[in-house]
């Protein structure tokens, strides 16, 4: 499989964070999803200096190009506006022997 690494950050509007726990509970179970599927292999929020979440970091893995975009559709952080911009690089994890 191709692996990314995605890199998302969030909005800095006044009610940035709150849209993004509101939406949190979406991303968690969508993303739970794709980990049973194989594709989500990790991920976590970026923390400002507060301990305040800002972004987040997942590593995801696809056959396709095609499924990647099709989890880009439906990633509620990139539908619902909590990510302003989304950086995809492709990834591959070391494997430690």
């Amino acid at each position: 499989m191709n692996q990314y690494l995605v890199t998302g950050y969030d909005y800095t509007d006044e009610g940035a964070l709150d849209r993004r726990m509101g939406v949190r509970p979406h991303h968690l179970d969508i993303n739970k999803e794709y980990k049973l599927k194989g594709n989500y292999v990790m991920g976590g929020a970026i923390l400002n200096d507060n301990g305040k979440m800002i972004g987040s970091v997942m590593v995801m893995q696809f056959e396709t190009e095609e499924e990647l975009e099709a989890w880009k559709r439906e990633e509620p952080y990139i539908t619902q506006k909590i990510w302003e911009s989304v950086d995809v690089k492709p990834f591959r994890m070391a494997t430690m022997a």
